[in-house]
């Protein structure tokens, strides 16, 4: 006590403005009478059940923590059965709007952010949502048995204090406009989640403990490797809030668990569940066909959305000495053929990547402007020349360009690099062969892996498919024990801390951190925390602009292609929806919170 009142008085400062909402360049979308968002129908019906599929690459689930390292939650877990103190919504980029929270206070000098809990708020077990049980949130999301992005993403986040039951107030190390959406999006349970006896476990312990949260689901009958159904809460506290008005309709919503793909897709056509977002242009143009769609039961459709386009990668692993040659990572890319590949493989169903900004206004282009050469200029001399010419570009092989000269390019890159054929293969000084392994979860994946496999054999580059179980792939990943692996990452219109998590040097030596490519860069760290710091888009975006620069320049990512739509099929005859998608929604978040079941399901 005596420490908590000795600290008091430094959080006196007067906050600036209370709100019904936050937004991180100040302008809300919706005021503070709004009834509903804009793209969700207050008069859909409850009732029904939607049937889901899981996309993860797991054969069955063995927690139902989504937040421990160890395991595997069912899917939508923590999104259905976790409110939080803020609520986004899907036709803003930046915004949040009261749900446990009924306002939000940030301090004059940005170091604060209080809330004010609603007092309706209620957990499942039907305890008040109260602040110790934010504190708790808060610190148990922050402490060891959590996945490390937890607590990158909170590192300026110096700590939380409860003020009064239903008041709590973060307290930031520094000024950071990002801070009160972040914590705001915090997942709220219960303390006495895990609890035994009225003694609480450790967190990794609590495992297949039922989760106290306050969100719209419960968990219902569960099947281990079949499937897993959430239950409507129908005495769901925050219902008729305008947050949540006309969302989450359906009184089921089963998630059902295939092997692999082919089984998914067959389930689908015979009708064993509703909706599937599709993200291999193959099966999406000559697989899904069938009875069902010929009858109109399963509709398949293309939903356009203004997400960033996220920077879907093959991730090269610079702890491996094969890889720390930057000439070695460059000459890689190039032979990467992706228009032979959006032909051939993809039916041009795809745009390639373009940095990790791509469709946002952080991306780089052409060469730096001045205020991105007064970021990168402290660090000229850790930074390729390239850095600060034109953006690079993934290297292409129609109109001037070709294979051939791309090849012949890698050649000579690796040959810089010490590189040399000789005795039946391309060897360095040491005579080391340049042999590196692709991990992947699913053998599927050959068949989009072969072609690069070829290019780099002319080269005499030897690049071997290793296809493992899902349980090992992910701990390999967790362990960094891989050479190159695909994988992809959401992109965003307003990146801030989680760029530590990916790129930064405390999460590159940090197991299980999203720093899969283990760069190390004190330039990186710099743009950073300029990003995060930003205290005006027209500080933001130079920064991004800068980081995109060094990281694309680093040659640590082999950029993939992505969709510039949304492909789904969905059962038309049981299901109805809003007319149109909100520009920033997902395709199974948008189903699964403004959707409906018809009151009827239509016959043939």
């Amino acid at each position: 006590m005596r420490c908590l009142l000795l600290f008091f008085p430094l959080l006196s400062a007067l906050p600036a403005w209370a709100a019904h909402g936050y937004a991180l360049w100040g302008d809300l979308k919706y005021g503070a009478q709004f009834a509903q968002f804009d793209y969700v129908n207050a008069a859909a019906p409850k009732g029904g059940e939607l049937r889901l599929v899981s996309n993860q690459r797991v054969s069955t689930y063995d927690k139902f923590n989504p937040f421990t390292i160890k395991g595997s939650a069912p899917a939508y877990l923590s999104a259905l059965l976790f409110d939080s103190l803020l609520a986004g919504s899907s036709d803003e980029t930046a915004s949040a709007y009261g749900l446990l929270a009924q306002d939000v206070r940030v301090a004059n000098d940005g170091l604060s952010a209080e809330f004010s809990l609603r007092p309706e708020a209620r957990f499942h077990n039907g305890d008040p949502v109260l602040a110790l049980d934010v504190k708790h949130s808060f610190d148990t999301l922050n402490g060891p048995h959590v996945s490390p992005g937890y607590r990158t993403a909170l590192e300026d986040v110096a700590g939380v204090d409860v003020l009064d039951a239903r008041t709590v107030r973060y307290r930031f190390k520094k000024p950071n406009r990002e801070l009160p959406l972040t914590v705001g999006g915090l997942p709220v349970f219960s303390h006495r989640w895990g609890e035994e006896g009225g003694k609480a476990k450790p967190f990794n312990e609590v495992v297949m403990d039922m989760p106290i949260g306050s969100g719209p689901y419960r968990i219902g009958p569960t099947r281990f490797g079949k499937d897993i159904t959430y239950v409507r809460d129908t005495g769901y506290w925050a219902k008729d809030l305008p947050v949540r008005r006309g969302q989450f309709n359906f009184d089921r919503i089963t998630v059902k668990i295939y092997k692999d793909n082919t089984a998914r897709l067959e389930a689908l056509k015979a009708g064993e569940f509703d909706l599937m977002r599709f993200f291999s242009a193959g099966d999406w143009a000559r697989r899904v066909t069938g009875r069902k769609f010929n009858t109109g039961e399963l509709v398949k459709a293309e939903f356009a959305h203004r997400l960033p386009s996220g920077f879907q990668s093959y991730v090269l692993n610079t702890r491996r000495p094969l890889l720390q040659d930057v000439r070695v990572r460059q000459a890689l890319g190039l032979a990467l053929d992706f228009e032979w590949m959006n032909r051939q493989l993809f039916y041009n169903a795809y745009a390639r990547v373009q940095g990790i900004f791509g469709n946002t206004d952080c991306q780089a282009q052409d060469t730096p402007d001045a205020a991105e050469q007064a970021l990168l200029a402290p660090y000229k001399a850790q930074l390729s020349a390239a850095t600060f010419g034109p953006m690079a570009t993934p290297p292409r092989t129609d109109g001037d360009s070709s294979l051939r000269a791309n090849l012949r390019q890698a050649q000579a890159l690796l040959k810089e690099a010490g590189w040399e054929y000789r005795d039946g293969a391309l060897r360095n000084a040491q005579g080391d062969k340049l042999r590196l392994e692709y991990l992947d979860s699913n053998e599927a994946g050959a068949r989009v892996v072969t072609p690069w496999v070829r290019n780099l054999e002319k080269i005499g580059v030897e690049l071997v498919f290793r296809p493992v179980d899902f349980a090992l792939y992910q701990q390999r990943l967790q362990r960094f024990e891989f050479d190159i692996t695909s994988l992809a990452y959401q992109g965003s219109h307003n990146p801030g801390a989680e760029l530590a998590d990916l790129f930064g040097v405390k999460a590159a030596s940090q197991e299980d951190s999203g720093n899969h490519s283990g760069i190390r860069s004190a330039a990186v760290d710099a743009l950073v925390a300029r990003i995060v710091g930003a205290k005006t888009k027209a500080e933001l975006v130079p920064a991004c602009r800068a980081l995109d620069r060094v990281i694309t320049h680093s040659h640590i990512l082999v950029p993939q292609w992505s969709a510039p739509t949304h492909r789904v099929a969905y059962n038309a005859w049981r299901m109805e929806r809003p007319q149109a998608m909100p520009p920033y929604a997902q395709a199974e978040g948008w189903a699964m919170e403004t959707w409906w079941a018809k009151p009827e399901m239509k016959k043939p």
